[in-house]
C-alpha cells in the first residue's frame, strides 16, 4: 500500500459530490481493467471515451476523494470513476447539448432516469 499516492492537494470531500445518484454522464476517458473488475483480462477496456451511463452510487476513496460507481448503458459494466473523469448530460446548458449533433452523447438523449 505504499505506493498509494494522492495526485492532489485537493480534498474533493470538504464539498458536496458533483455528481447525483441518477444523474447521467459521459465519459472522458478510455477505462482499462486494473485488476479489480471480476471476469475481465488485465488491460481489458471497460469504458470508451464517449460512453453513456449513470451513476448508480457514491463513495469516498482515500479520504480525500468521491468515487462515483457508474453503470454504462452499452456495455453494463459498473466501474468506479473520478469527477475528472466523466462530464454530466443531465446539467449540459442548452447551447452545448444543441451543437453535440450526431455525437454519442445526443443518441442518447432520450434516455431519462
Amino acid at each position: 500500500m505504499g505506493d498509494i499516492s494522492r495526485d492532489s492537494d485537493v480534498i474533493e470531500l470538504e464539498g458536496p459530490p458533483q455528481f447525483d445518484f441518477g444523474e447521467r454522464v459521459v465519459s472522458r476517458y478510455k477505462v482499462r481493467n486494473d485488476g479489480t473488475y471480476p471476469g475481465k483480462d488485465v488491460g481489458e477496456v471497460l469504458v470508451n471515451k464517449g460512453d453513456v451511463g449513470y451513476v448508480t452510487s457514491v463513495g469516498t476513496f482515500l479520504q480525500q476523494f468521491y468515487i462515483y460507481a457508474v453503470e454504462f448503458v452499452s456495455t453494463g459494466h459498473k466501474v468506479g470513476m473520478r469527477a475528472r473523469e466523466i462530464v454530466s448530460l443531465d446539467k449540459l446548458p442548452p447551447h452545448v447539448a444543441e451543437a453535440l449533433g450526431g455525437d454519442k452523447v445526443a443518441q442518447h438523449a432520450h434516455i431519462k432516469e
